[in-house]
């Protein structure tokens, strides 16, 4: 009897610690196996999809683990916390800044949306990245000036998204060979602090989406070193024939399609019923994402575009405050 005792005591003591474990969101040994053969598994068919590469042509902040675990929906779910359900209201949060600095139709409305929201989605071009990856694209074929006066009305809202897709792709036409030539001689920078605050958001057991107009060949990189699965990433599929040239794009994805950004959050928030959905981006496709978000951040730290200043519940220049929000509010 004194035996059996003793094993029930440990046994008890031993559960108990790895329940203390798992509520200060460290990952068990279960999901943590998932969560690497799930990345690992989008990985190689993400890859064998595009193209090889001996290096990733994306610039890496230094602080930044180029080792860092993909994460899958049920593996993030299962041992990262949430953020408090005694989030202080917005009107709390933003009289604890300087409110002159602050700008948009509703900035404390945004702010408590950032505070408890379980799940942010971003934009890549001229958000997550300092530039426009077609425009990169373009620039490398020769084509630069005429894509470029393209870009600046799809994001403007002064075209519809898939007139201007489908006329920057017929211009460039790019085959596998020139998207893997224009990373190397010209890799994708990160927007500075941008990585900071989906490292927030991660720790803080928000999940991460990126959703954009872009193509999913040049973002997954990125996704790759902010650590974002690349089931977590909703961007337009270029398609190549048996020789890797171009012949066209998915028209079925949403993002191809002018209001595709609404539609894809919609699809997303459907499938995981998540409660609290923020985007953030810069241009007009991102601001017609709310609703279903419910907030839009307007980014304007590459191009302040001005249609995109007013429909903004909060205008931003740079991640610092939003990463400071998320940083006071988790458990």
């Amino acid at each position: 009897i004194s035996k059996k005792f003793l094993l029930y005591h440990l046994l008890h003591s031993t559960m108990s610690s790895l329940n203390r474990l798992a509520l200060r969101s460290l990952p068990t040994l279960a999901a943590a196996q998932q969560s690497f053969s799930t990345g690992a598994a989008a990985f190689s068919s993400s890859y064998a999809r595009s193209f090889s590469r001996s290096s990733t042509p994306l610039f890496i902040p230094s602080h930044i683990s180029t080792h860092r675990q993909f994460n899958n929906h049920s593996a993030m779910r299962t041992y990262a916390s949430t953020p408090s359900s005694q989030t202080p209201n917005g009107s709390d949060i933003l009289s604890s800044y300087s409110s002159d600095s602050h700008i948009g139709q509703d900035v404390a409305h945004a702010m408590e949306m950032l505070a408890k929201a379980d799940a942010v989605c971003f934009d890549v071009d001229s958000t997550v990245i300092d530039e426009e990856g077609i425009d990169v694209l373009a620039d490398t074929l020769g084509k630069g000036p005429e894509v470029t006066a393209w870009t600046t009305k799809a994001m403007d809202g002064n075209i519809k998204f898939e007139d201007a897709l489908a006329a920057r792709l017929e211009i460039i036409q790019p085959s596998k060979t020139d998207i893997a030539n224009c990373l190397e001689k010209h890799p994708l920078r990160l927007s500075p602090g941008v990585d900071r605050l989906v490292e927030a958001l991660h720790k803080r057991g928000t999940d991460v989406y990126l959703v954009s107009g872009g193509f999913r060949l040049m973002i997954e990189p990125v996704a790759e070193v902010l650590g974002v699965s690349f089931d977590r990433i909703y961007a337009n599929t270029i398609t190549f024939d048996e020789s890797g040239d171009y012949t066209g794009f998915d028209s079925n994805e949403p993002t191809s399609a002018d209001q595709g950004k609404p539609k894809a959050l919609t699809m997303i928030k459907e499938k995981y019923g998540y409660k609290t959905m923020v985007m953030v981006g810069d241009g007009a496709t991102d601001a017609q994402a709310k609703p279903p978000a419910d907030a839009f951040v307007g980014f304007g730290g590459v191009v302040a575009r001005a249609a995109v200043k007013e429909k903004a519940c909060w205008f931003v220049h740079d991640f610092e405050t939003m990463i400071d929000i998320v940083n006071k509010n988790s458990n």
